[in-house]
């Protein structure tokens, strides 16, 4: 705490000169200016850690600059003990509403001055700790919640993630009367890129097809990695005939893709389905709508996109 930068606000030259020798022979490091607009200047363009500020000064008064620190986002965190020479409890009160840390009457004793840094700076270095430990926690909760939703191998979300989220967007397009598309998307003859080439190489196709059909949609777009080989897409506000377009796109980025460590192209058969349809009425029955699709795409071939009827 002694190497704290403490910004002190006084205008009377002998009574700051004093206070600054006193602080810096206590080892800290001391800024000081004689006005109000200077020592928000000061504390808006320098890291301070704690302003002694007097209340009466030439432009404003200490409470003003006292209210305009707390009032600032960047600012608010910094502890801030109010001198007067006026030692009446209206004034004091004043101070404290304004947003003071502590509050001491000169003339004052430089032991008492001290001793009130050192609490005032205690108490915002265990606020620090505090606000530090909550950024820590919060970003852990964070990751905790990003891993829970996220496939691990291909870093695309997971089924769990994706059956929530289809499930949303199924009623929002039956309240807003708008259509939406699934595109069920299955890698051709995976198991023989297992056999041929190992199940490293296997994990760098499955992660590469990710990227490849993440890239190749919308970020409105959810695409989750299903099980397997499989992977699944939900298109909101995307008509079936839309949705096509983007499987051909994503079919022709894949097969012309060359993966590391396959010497052979790499294909996929894509199913879709879309809503409005008579004939489904929750968001399952779209999900195996696009799944039967994409089995009448193996069934034909395969490396094609067919759409459900």
């Amino acid at each position: 705490m002694a190497e704290s930068k403490i910004l002190l606000v006084e205008d009377d030259k002998v009574q700051g000169s004093a206070t600054k020798h006193y602080l810096e022979s206590s080892g800290y490091n001391v800024t000081w200016v004689e006005d109000g607009k200077s020592a928000i200047k000061i504390v808006k363009t320098q890291d301070i850690d704690l302003v002694v500020l007097d209340l009466v000064l030439p432009d404003m008064s200490g409470n003003e600059v006292c209210r305009w620190l707390k009032l600032n986002q960047d600012t608010r965190g910094i502890p801030i003990i109010m001198l007067t020479a006026q030692g009446s409890t209206s004034d004091k009160v004043a101070s404290l509403t304004a947003g003071a840390d502590d509050h001491l009457t000169k003339p004052f004793n430089e032991s008492e001055l001290s001793a009130r840094i050192y609490a005032c700076l205690r108490t915002k270095a265990l606020q620090d700790e505090l606000r530090e430990k909550n950024r820590q926690l919060e970003d852990l909760l964070t990751k905790l919640e990003i891993l829970a939703i996220t496939d691990s191998l291909t870093q695309i979300y997971n089924r769990r993630y994706f059956e929530s989220v289809i499930e949303k967007e199924f009623e929002n397009t039956l309240r807003y009367k708008t259509p939406a598309s699934c595109m069920m998307i299955d890698i051709d003859n995976f198991k023989s890129v297992n056999d041929e080439f190992g199940h490293r190489i296997g994990d760098v196709v499955l992660k590469g097809i990710a990227n490849i059909i993440k890239n190749n949609l919308r970020k409105v777009d959810v695409v989750a990695r299903w099980g397997g080989e499989e992977f699944i897409a939900i298109l909101p506000r995307t008509t079936k005939e839309d949705t096509f377009v983007a499987a051909q796109r994503i079919l022709k980025a894949i097969s012309d893709n060359e993966f590391e460590g396959v010497n052979r192209p790499i294909t996929i058969s894509i199913g879709i389905a879309s809503i409005p349809d008579e004939s489904i009425d929750n968001a399952e029955k779209l999900i195996h709508k696009a799944d039967t699709a994409m089995y009448e795409a193996k069934k034909h071939g395969r490396n094609r996109v067919i759409i459900s009827e």
